[in-house]
């Protein structure tokens, strides 16, 4: 690490056992590990052990921007370096970036954090010393990791249980929080929205797993891209449910949307937006439609699906 660069705040490696049907890193821990960085850099920004039970204060996950850029297989090294992106009176938003052992980025995280009590969730003012570390770690995000195909605009919520059964939004997972999904103060763990909507995938577009013929090309799925927004923050003992839908279909890609909603009453719990694709597994190459099959798949898209 040459002096200038953004310091070093994790490193670890892949197991098999976190790997999906595609072979790389699933991206529940993907976010599972940089959740780890994330604790290590405020140890840096002078707020140690920032999800200790013990703490008065901690972080709320209000946003997640994740770009995936390099697979990382059973085996890799990797490590994880942090910086600080912007800092407001009780949020900020920090970057922590996965990189290979050779540099090249695997996976970069904006993440969008709001500093509060873990009793009720109020927000609470950042400490002096915690703007000042931060002032020295601030940096812009490069534009070789930063938002591509999705945007981070401010949105209005369309999300609710009545507008899924009106739309006829897929059921994708359903769900009710164990010890084992939560934090210590019996929140949902950061890995636990998109873990599910990973989980549930297969089911949005009918994929059932099978053994190609000889001659057949052996077809996954992947994301690129993922915006996660969080409303509430679901709890121990809490239910969950996800709906989805395609909003939008490219030659490579498919844009779709995910609400996290609570089955118990219309208010959701949150969203995400998704950029997918089909993954030839042989060539590790992203696989194109045709136009007679970019026209056939527009039947796929929900009309009106929105964040």
């Amino acid at each position: 690490m040459l002096e200038g660069d953004p310091p070093e705040i994790w490193g670890g490696g892949v197991n098999t056992w976190e790997c999906d049907g595609n072979g790389h890193l699933n991206v529940r821990f993907h976010v599972a590990k940089a959740t780890e960085a994330l604790s290590s850099l405020f140890s840096l920004l002078g707020m140690p052990g920032i999800f200790a039970p013990e703490r008065a204060t901690t972080l709320r996950i209000a946003q997640q921007y994740i770009r995936f850029m390099r697979e990382a297989h059973a085996g890799a090294s990797l490590y994880a370096t942090g910086q600080v992106i912007a800092v407001g009176d009780s949020d900020a938003r920090i970057l922590t970036v996965a990189h290979h052992l050779n540099g090249d980025p695997a996976a970069a995280i904006q993440w969008t954090v709001e500093h509060v009590r873990p009793d009720d969730g109020a927000r609470v003012p950042w400490p002096e010393d915690f703007r000042r570390l931060a002032e020295a770690l601030r940096a812009d995000v490069p534009a070789r990791i930063g938002a591509r195909t999705l945007t981070l605009h401010d949105f209005t919520p369309t999300a609710c249980r009545s507008r899924a059964e009106a739309l006829g939004l897929q059921r994708i997972g359903l769900t009710a929080l164990m010890d084992r999904d939560c934090d210590v103060f019996g929140r949902m763990r950061p890995e636990g929205f998109i873990g599910r909507i990973g989980d549930g995938m297969p089911r949005l577009f009918n994929r059932e797993a099978h053994n190609p013929a000889d001659g057949e090309r052996k077809l996954g799925g992947a994301v690129l891209e993922y915006r996660l927004v969080y409303f509430r923050t679901p709890r121990l003992g809490d239910r969950i449910e996800i709906r989805a839908g395609v909003a939008e279909i490219a030659e490579r890609w498919r844009r779709v949307i995910h609400w996290l909603l609570n089955p118990d009453d219309e208010a959701p719990w949150g969203v995400a937006t998704s950029i997918a694709v089909a993954m030839d597994l042989t060539t590790r190459k992203m696989t194109s439609l045709s136009p007679d099959e970019l026209a056939a798949a527009q039947r796929l898209v929900t009309p009106g699906l929105e964040l």
